[in-house]
């Protein structure tokens, strides 16, 4: 169908349903960004159709393809079961857990305190960055990074007395914060700002402040920044060692078949590491970035 230029996706949605095909499913409330219900994808990445006007995405006629959103199974047409979502939101308590309550009055927090948290509270909970979420793609186990953001939103406010059992459990569950790859896509397609993934990498250094360096994903940063600072590159054949251990054989048994993978590409690292030159500038920069911490 031909839509205006200056129509939202949803518009032409709403426009097939009531005049086209009645049978058409899809979610929709506000209309203003706010609810969140209308996420979708248009042309591969996962959008708020209500603020996706068409002239954005085609600006000469283009045709736009619009799909329901990935990583949760399709009920019908456009509309998904967003069950899993919330069952991963439910896995980081999202609620504040003090260990008591005030005599009178209610919690007095300050206005800086919130202020460090308002990205976080910008979430609307649309989906979209679960959509995207490459990591969900092939790894169902992963939280996901809208509620890893909102785990972030609760470890650091300053009611809430369960900070340690939270970085516990973000930290050692399978399926946490160690397994985003840093594909930047939730970064990308949030469509309020919350930026899910530095939400993620905000927590992992919360984690090991708190001294919780003792898994394989904490060990892995370490390894890779020790490694750049050494030599100015990344050792990549002492990085897996350093991260399972040398003694984890079966870590380092299931690491073989990347290995031939990578060898048959062409990946291969070499067997000697040796520094870059001047490779104190990069030493630098790391004292230069510890030494404003």
């Amino acid at each position: 169908m031909d839509i205006h230029q200056s129509s939202t996706v949803l518009d032409a949605l709403i426009h097939v349903r009531e005049e086209i095909d009645g049978t058409l499913g899809l979610r929709c409330a506000c209309r203003a960004s706010i609810c969140g219900s209308c996420g979708m994808r248009v042309n591969g990445q996962a959008k708020l159709v209500c603020k996706t006007r068409v002239e954005e995405l085609s600006p000469d006629g283009e045709t736009l393809l619009v799909e329901p959103m990935g990583n949760q199974p399709v009920i019908k047409d456009l509309v998904v079961d967003i069950s899993s979502f919330f069952a991963k939101m439910e896995q980081v308590t999202p609620f504040l857990q003090p260990d008591k309550l005030p005599e009178s009055g209610e919690f007095i927090a300050s206005n800086d305190s919130m202020e460090k948290l308002l990205t976080e509270m910008n979430c609307i909970m649309c989906g979209l960055c679960v959509s995207d979420c490459t990591v969900l793609e092939v790894d169902n186990t992963f939280i996901g990074p809208a509620a890893l953001a909102k785990a972030s939103r609760f470890v650091y406010d300053p009611r809430d007395d369960k900070t340690e059992e939270r970085l516990k459990f973000l930290n050692y569950e399978q399926g946490g914060i160690w397994d985003c790859t840093r594909c930047m896509q939730c970064v990308e397609v949030c469509p309020k700002g919350v930026a899910p993934m530095d939400r993620i990498m905000a927590l992992r250094e919360k984690v090991m402040d708190a001294g919780h360096t003792n898994t394989n994903g904490a060990r892995h940063a370490t390894a890779f920044v020790d490694s750049v600072r050494h030599s100015g590159w990344l050792d990549e054949l002492k990085l897996p060692i350093k991260s399972f251990g040398i003694f984890n054989l079966k870590a380092m048994i299931s690491l073989i078949p990347l290995a031939i993978r990578s060898q048959r590409a062409g990946k291969v690292p070499p067997l000697i590491h040796k520094n870059i030159p001047e490779v104190e500038n990069v030493r630098r920069i790391f004292d230069k970035v510890e030494n404003k911490k």
